[in-house]
């Protein structure tokens, strides 16, 4: 899917960044895929319909949905956590993402994920980025994405109000999740689904830039430049 170039210049502020992972600041495209195809060839799923439904969301409630009745849904969750644990090969950063994150005080920005701990950080290190200190994973919280929840606690951890954050997400269940949030969801990359008028849509970081401003009060902002 190709975005349509924009015909004007896009700003925002906002106080702190709240970053989802995969197909947000790490590709893995590629695991995610085969480790669903696996999945789907052993119980004769359609594919397509996972993947559709999958990305974004926490692999235990892709499990409930499609495991075939009486399955341990447990143990399959389990089993798809060590095989996504065992595979780096292919995992890149999005582009421009390292050089997005650079320009951000650490301080300021967390990430949201519906990955377990351990596997945010093995594909965070795969692609070279450093997981910030506040970090929202699959563990920290009871209901997944969409659910709001998680980017909730992320902006609590960070001591800013949700009309304070901005949102960066690729998959519709994140970006449902922003919304349902409150916070300013920017949609990343070719898989964000229909969105509302408000919400920008990017293809990557490559032409984002951010600015620092420190009021007289002693109030920092972030400015961003689309």
């Amino acid at each position: 899917m190709s975005l349509p170039a924009r015909s004007s210049t896009a700003t925002l502020t906002a106080r702190a960044v709240l970053f989802d992972m995969d197909g947000t600041l790490v590709d893995s495209t590629s695991i995610v895929e085969q480790v669903w195809t696996t999945f789907a060839g052993r119980y004769g799923l359609d594919i397509g319909e996972i993947l559709r439904s999958s990305h974004g969301v926490q692999a235990m409630d892709t499990v409930r949905r499609f495991a075939p009745a009486g399955s341990d849904v447990h143990a399959l969750a389990a089993e798809l956590g060590r095989m996504e644990l065992a595979e780096t090969r292919g995992i890149v950063p999005v582009p421009g993402a390292l050089e997005l994150l650079a320009s951000l005080p650490p301080d300021a920005v967390a990430l949201v994920t519906s990955a377990s701990r351990d596997l945010a950080e093995v594909r965070m290190a795969a692609a070279g980025i450093r997981v910030p200190a506040v970090s929202v994973m699959s563990e920290d919280v009871s209901q997944g994405k969409p659910h709001p929840e998680g980017y909730l606690r992320a902006a609590s951890l960070l001591g800013v109000a949700p009309a304070d954050a901005v949102i960066f997400e690729d998959a519709p269940a994140g970006i449902a999740a922003g919304i349902a949030a409150g916070i300013r969801t920017v949609a990343v990359g070719p898989n964000a689904g229909e969105l509302p008028d408000d919400v920008l849509h990017i293809s990557d970081y490559a032409e984002v830039t951010v600015t620092t401003h420190v009021t007289g009060a002693g109030v920092r902002t972030l400015l961003f430049t689309f």
